[in-house]
């Protein structure tokens, strides 16, 4: 059995099965509803029920107030329909987004690479080619875990049967304790995608700024050599952040990418440098670096941050106090069930993104 739901006001229709939540079958369907966590925690996908019937699902509370719920609201991510329905959405589409259906894949592990202490970089061949955008993240299913993970595509999309993931070991986490402790060479993992709204605006000639903390360097890697292999001629910086050389991951690679396009600026930043590190670049978190480089003035560029909250709440801040607004900031927070109430107390200036 399914069931047809309509989405407002742009008219689509979408075929959900039994069972389906409204979000899985839409993107499915290759229709766009916002969302970002994808799990009940972050209200992004929130929408209103016109008609018809829906079970809410495994909504955060604190996401889904009672309120709202008696309004008829409901996340489509967790909403699983009962009847035929129409529902509302704040639908603000971007020009720029290419708008792949999501798909299921066989991913055959290839090699796993120990990146830094605590990252792995894993790198797979897909069973068919995946069509993604630079920025976007897949979902792995693991054994014996409940629920998916979700991990960032490191490499371009020009890769589209190959899949570069970064994962960083989660103190108490299972599906990236599994990553590290458990896979294998040969191992064979069910995922899907491609999820997420973010990407780069190639339709704005602005220069471009990418910060990156841990593991959040997935995503940027991606996207700079999406707009490399490209041709772009837009100026491109990278801030990357990590305590000591040891996490700075990557480093050789993305010199090496500096050193032969004149266009791409690799500004690495250290907050925690050992003695043994004989650090002689920037010390101090990447915001600052960032800050110091543009004199604290960042008007007429385009910002992409990744990595965890803390920092990208800071990289906000630097970036407004330079004179860069929300339209020209776009984000992936990495954001986990383990965030609960947190995630619903980003500042209303960036319920969009």
């Amino acid at each position: 059995m399914s069931y047809e739901v309509r989405v407002e006001p742009t008219g689509d229709l979408i075929q959900v099965d039994e069972g389906q939540t409204i979000l899985d079958a839409a993107l499915r369907q290759g229709v766009w509803l916002p969302f970002a966590c994808g799990h009940g925690t972050c209200a992004t996908c929130k929408v209103q029920v016109l008609e018809g019937d829906v079970d809410v699902g495994a909504a955060s509370p604190f996401a889904l107030m009672d309120m709202e719920r008696d309004e008829g609201k409901v996340l489509a991510c967790c909403a699983i329909p009962e009847s035929d329905l129409v529902i509302e959405a704040d639908i603000d589409v971007d020009a720029d987004f290419q708008g792949y259906p999501v798909q299921d894949f066989l991913a055959t592990v290839t090699e796993i690479r120990t990146l830094s202490p605590r990252i792995k970089g894993i790198y797979f061949q897909l069973n068919q080619a995946m069509d993604f955008q630079a920025g976007q993240y897949v979902n792995l299913q693991l054994p014996g875990i409940t629920g998916t993970r979700a991990f960032s595509i490191a490499n371009p999309p020009s890769d589209n049967q190959k899949l570069e993931l970064h994962v960083s070991l989660v103190p108490e986490g299972a599906g990236t304790t599994w990553l590290h402790e458990h896979l294998q060479v040969g191992d064979v993992l069910p995922i899907s995608g491609p999820y997420g709204q973010f990407f780069v605006r190639k339709s704005d000639p602005q220069d471009v700024i990418f910060i990156a903390g841990g593991s959040g360097l997935s995503s940027p890697q991606s996207m700079i050599l999406d707009l490399l292999q490209a041709g772009d001629t837009r100026q491109i910086y990278l801030f990357q952040g990590a305590r000591h050389l040891a996490e700075l991951y990557q480093r050789e690679f993305l010199q090496a990418l500096a050193d032969q396009y004149p266009n791409f600026h690799y500004i690495p930043a250290l907050n925690e440098p050992l003695e043994e590190d004989h650090w002689e670049g920037f010390k101090g978190f990447v915001h600052e670096a960032a800050q110091d480089y543009f004199a604290h003035q960042f008007s007429g560029h385009k910002a992409y941050l990744c990595g965890p909250p803390v920092m990208i709440d800071a990289a906000i801040t630097a970036l407004m106090q330079g004179r860069l607004f929300e339209r020209d900031i776009h984000m992936e927070r990495f954001v986990t069930a383990a965030d609960g109430a947190q995630t619903g107390t980003r500042s209303a200036l960036f319920k969009r993104i």
